[in-house]
């Protein structure tokens, strides 16, 4: 069970610290998703959009959006007295996949949001979180205007394997949110280890 985000907010320094990446493609949420969740005030590196901007990030579908991240969002969550979640949002366009890549070292895993209206765009971070053979859980953002579809019907669309974990979230909504990470966590935590070379 997560904790209470008031509680844990200091650090006695014998906890475990765990490294996660959320990750996605450009406007999915992922800055919302570190913030919903965040014990902490976030750290954030959103920039305004300029109009540089317009003829390399596509803004079809996302009407409201001013702002980027252009190096990386940071929280951090208290899953228990000994377990701290350390969250690294990752920027989501192309031009910033070595960045993705040098965030995932010394991650345990990946969240990966996606999004219904756009659910071709999420194959590249899955595809580079793979090659690295880093685990992953997809959590599907929901969006007002998004079409619904079952969990089946997505994972058909995403090509996950079986036990790739599947959830459906809101990344304003702290406990919808939570499910995500708990699904990835509790992933990670049943994965068999590599044997020893």
């Amino acid at each position: 069970m997560l904790s209470n985000p008031a509680a844990g907010t200091h650090l006695r320094g014998d906890e475990i610290a765990v490294k996660i990446v959320v990750a996605g493609h450009f406007g999915v949420g992922k800055t919302t998703f570190v913030g919903s969740l965040s014990e902490i005030r976030p750290l954030r590196t959103e920039e305004v959009m300029t109009e540089a901007s317009v003829a390399t990030d596509d803004l079809k579908g996302l009407p409201q959006k001013t702002a980027t991240t252009v190096a990386m969002d940071f929280g951090r969550l208290s899953l228990s007295d000994r377990v701290v979640l350390y969250l690294f949002g990752a920027p989501g366009q192309q031009r910033f996949m070595p960045l993705l890549t040098d965030l995932t070292r010394g991650a345990l895993g990946a969240l990966v949001l996606a999004d219904t209206r756009r659910l071709a765009e999420s194959f590249d971070i899955i595809g580079v979180l793979e090659e690295l053979d880093l685990p992953y859980a997809v959590a599907v953002n929901q969006f007002d205007d998004a079409p619904d579809y079952t969990v089946e019907q997505l994972r058909g669309a995403l090509d996950l394997e079986e036990d790739t974990p599947l959830v459906i979230c809101d990344a304003r909504d702290r406990t919808t949110s939570k499910q995500g990470l708990i699904a990835l966590v509790e992933y990670l935590l049943t994965r068999e280890p590599e044997p020893a070379a």
